[in-house]
């Protein structure tokens, strides 16, 4: 699903229609918001789950509980960091520009943001410590209960705690969104006016300088004879033609899209 989600919306979304693209787009956020929410009841059920709670109150100390509790979360945040302070430090080792590199502050808000567990964590803890949902060891009830604890303390404490450490760390004068050719448009028309926003010929808007971003346009001058670079120079030759895609899709005549998108230099014949 993952990797079928990739393949479709670069090549799939650009072979159908506007309408079609904005029915699509709205109906699987609304089937994504309902799954969210039936994933949400689902956790919500299980921590009402009295049999288990009641076994472990029987069984240990609350001590031992929240020791176990305490462990897990420690756990979490350990490996989350294993994970993305290497990585990023293997990224920034990398990139020669200085401007590309993640700084310390945004790893840390990277950390930060991936601590909340989910229903993923509760689903795995109920595959291996219960069989069809039910379980009287004591040593399986404790495990299930205290993740479905850490589940809620790092969803309801870590969420809350985000927005407040992003403001601290990173200031608001500072989150400056740059449209880039590089991210994923909403519409052919959008990656049109991105491309003639950035191109050396543009011209001021209501006499103001459109910003452009030099890294990014010294990188579709110059680019490097990387995995990218190497990925692109295939896809532009052999999959896009064929399977279509972003800038190889021609206009349906009379369509919306062909009304309101100015060509670029060079296209109008």
């Amino acid at each position: 699903m993952f990797f079928c989600g990739i393949v479709m919306s670069h090549y799939t979304w650009h072979n159908v229609t506007e309408s079609s693209r904005v029915t699509t787009k709205h109906a699987f956020a609304t089937l994504s918001f309902i799954a969210e929410t039936f994933l949400f009841l689902y956790v919500g059920m299980d921590a009402l789950d009295i049999e288990k709670w009641k076994i472990v109150g029987e069984t240990y100390s609350p001590i031992k509980y929240i020791a176990l509790s305490s462990t897990i979360l420690a756990l979490v945040l350990v490996s989350r960091a294993a994970f993305v302070f290497p990585l990023s430090l293997l990224s920034n080792w990398t990139k020669k520009i200085p401007g590309g590199k993640i700084s310390f502050k945004q790893q840390v808000i990277v950390w930060w943001a991936g601590l909340m567990r989910g229903a993923v964590s509760i689903a795995l803890a109920y595959n291996k410590f219960a069989r069809s949902g039910h379980t009287q060891l004591p040593i399986n009830a404790i495990m299930i209960t205290s993740t479905i604890s850490a589940v809620l303390f790092s969803t309801i404490v870590f969420g809350i705690l985000t927005k407040p450490l992003i403001r601290l760390l990173i200031p608001a004068r500072h989150l400056v969104r740059e449209p880039s050719v590089l991210s994923e448009p909403s519409s052919p028309k959008s990656f049109l006016e991105q491309l003639i926003a950035n191109s050396p010929d543009a011209e001021p808007q209501n006499g103001v300088s459109l910003h452009r971003p030099t890294s990014l346009r010294l990188l579709l001058q110059s680019p490097s004879r990387s995995v990218h670079h190497c990925w692109r120079t295939f896809d532009d030759s052999f999959m896009r033609p064929v399977f279509g895609g972003r800038g190889f899709v021609p206009f349906i005549p009379g369509s919306p899209i062909e009304c309101s998108v100015p060509l670029l230099p060079g296209t109008d014949n």
